[in-house]
């Protein structure tokens, strides 16, 4: 049963993901259309879960993220939070690496969206490009998102934090809102499964800025470490627990989240 709801949501989900592709090229026109075509990807996503593959997403703490331009730093294991962060904030910008933009089709939307590219071929420059485009962002009042191991690790692996994210918080000088979860349990990141159960992605008390970069880096890491193992303790009807705030699900989000966008 595991195997065919798994199989049921990926094939409705690459068959939506492809419609969506091609039938949204009209929003090419300008990046707001972008944003809110990926908004929508985000939301039937999490629908599609939920009706097919028994997975529902829960977000905890909306109340602590600010409004205006932020930078947010979450934990990385799977696909799922990078669809479901787009569903929180209206002008999100992902840091991703520049080769992502070469992907036809797929690369369309990222450049016309303003996405932030890393071009690792620039070696040391790498980093002040990158802030330099950060900043420009912010400036826009986006909010900025960066997974801060760089790519999707393990559930319970050991951490592996780069620099990236204390360079940009000591730059851009606005609220760091760290963000734990346990998705990895449920969407694998080298699995086709999709398990059932309560994802959590949990929104922590923003980080106000002006702290120096080892004492930023050690207390982000610090938070999202110790609410991401929280979250990877078994809870009742398959949640998890360890989470203070109170929470919402994706249905719930929703409405929570309409007067951001």
């Amino acid at each position: 049963m595991l195997a065919l709801r798994s199989l049921a949501f990926n094939v409705c989900f690459y068959a939506m993901t492809t419609l969506l592709a091609f039938g949204g090229l009209p929003t090419l026109v300008s990046r707001r259309a972008v944003l809110r075509l990926a908004r929508l990807w985000g939301r039937l996503t999490l629908w599609l879960l939920r009706v097919v593959a028994g997975m529902k997403v829960e977000f905890r703490g909306l109340e602590n993220i600010p409004e205006g331009p932020l930078l947010i730093a979450a934990k990385h294991q799977s696909a799922l939070e990078t669809l479901a962060l787009c569903t929180v904030f209206p002008e999100f910008a992902y840091i991703l690496k520049r080769e992502l933009l070469l992907i036809p089709l797929i690369g369309w939307y990222l450049s016309r969206s303003g996405m932030v590219a890393i071009d690792r071929s620039k070696g040391a420059r790498a980093m002040s490009l990158m802030n330099a485009a950060a900043a420009t962002a912010i400036q826009e009042g986006r909010q900025l998102i960066i997974f801060p191991e760089g790519t999707r690790r393990a559930v319970g692996a050991p951490p592996a934090y780069k620099q990236g994210l204390s360079h940009l918080y000591t730059a851009l000088k606005v609220p760091c809102v760290p963000v734990a979860l346990n998705t990895g349990r449920f969407w694998s990141r080298n699995s086709l499964i999709r398990r059932p159960g309560t994802a959590v992605i949990h929104f922590l008390e923003p980080i106000p800025p002006g702290m120096g970069r080892p004492e930023f880096q050690a207390l982000a890491q610090e938070r999202l470490e110790t609410a991401s193992n929280a979250l990877l303790e078994p809870g009742p009807a398959g949640s998890t627990v360890g989470a203070e705030q109170p929470a919402s699900t994706a249905a719930g989000h929703t409405a929570a989240t309409a007067q951001r966008h």
